[in-house]
């Protein structure tokens, strides 16, 4: 998979993409990153990509010209005016997808990097100042991003986001697969590929999984060695070998930690009549 960033400060992304899962990626050529210059694509004698507002307003405004001279020598056609937004920003059958990093755009999610990941090439446009010349947005962009109710100095976070999100739920990025699809805002039991989901074999032993899919929950707490550490153990259900037990437990406390942190997540998660019932019995009578 490819990602293209354009960006007025294509220096910033060397550090970002310098360490961990995204470093490994690239030196084994699961993905490509390359950051591009908007400055060069500004033709007078300062470099000028930005101007100020129609209709007066603080701040400045990415001008039009060096963007769309910019997308083009990445090879993105402009669209035709007859081709709608609301059409351009569904999923289609297009290889690559021209995203627009901005604060009035569509929330960045789980489920969002999900779809994401079946493109050949995402091209990601930095905005900077006080946006971006809509224009370039209706005739160059596919869809428009957010990661979060905050606004940002420029959209160069919010690509490095997108980027890391993504990219590790390609294929053969995470040393096991499995572990993106065992985490916070994953898929639930029935969406998660049947090798995953299925008892495993342990020893020659076939057990059951010690964890649900998320189904759009957080994860559960996790504890490592040592079992005792500034007065607290952990818990017990966890070193005691029993698949099932543990499963239970942390469905349990996958509950708990949505319901105390992010309750609006239990509105739309993929919930059984058991995780119903748990739910019940952590909110207490008073709650029913």
């Amino acid at each position: 998979m490819r990602f293209d960033i354009v960006t007025i400060f294509p220096g910033f992304f060397e550090s970002v993409f310098a360490h961990g899962i995204v470093s490994r990626a690239l030196k084994n050529g699961l993905v490509t990153v390359e950051a591009h210059d908007l400055r060069e694509y500004a033709h007078d004698r300062h470099r000028t990509v930005d101007d100020r507002p129609f209709g007066g307003g603080e701040g400045m405004v990415l001008k039009p010209e060096p963007l769309a001279e910019a997308l083009r020598a990445l090879g993105v056609r402009e669209k035709t005016h007859a081709e709608s937004r609301d059409r351009r920003s569904e999923v289609d059958s297009s290889r690559t997808q021209v995203i627009l990093l901005s604060a009035q755009g569509r929330l960045f999610t789980q489920q969002v990097a999900r779809e994401l990941t079946g493109y050949e090439r995402l091209v990601l446009v930095c905005g900077r100042y006080e946006g971006v010349d809509e224009r370039i947005n209706d005739l160059y962009c596919d869809m428009e991003l957010s990661i979060g109710d905050y606004v940002l100095s420029g959209g160069e976070l919010a690509a490095a986001v997108v980027v890391d999100a993504t990219m590790r739920l390609i294929p053969g990025v995470l040393g096991n697969e499995a572990s993106g699809q065992y985490e916070s805002f994953g898929a639930p039991d029935a969406e998660i590929e049947a090798e995953f989901a299925a008892a495993i074999d342990v020893d020659g032993a076939k057990v059951p999984r010690s964890q649900h899919g998320a189904g759009g929950l957080l994860d559960y707490p996790q504890y490592t060695r040592p079992a005792e550490f500034g007065g607290l153990r952990a818990p017990e259900v966890l070193m005691n070998g029993d698949h099932a037990h543990i499963r239970r437990w942390r469905r349990e406390q996958q509950l708990r930690k949505t319901l105390k942190n992010r309750p609006e997540l239990l509105d739309r998660a993929a919930l059984t009549a058991d995780d119903v019932l748990i739910l019940d019995a952590i909110r207490g009578p008073e709650k029913l």
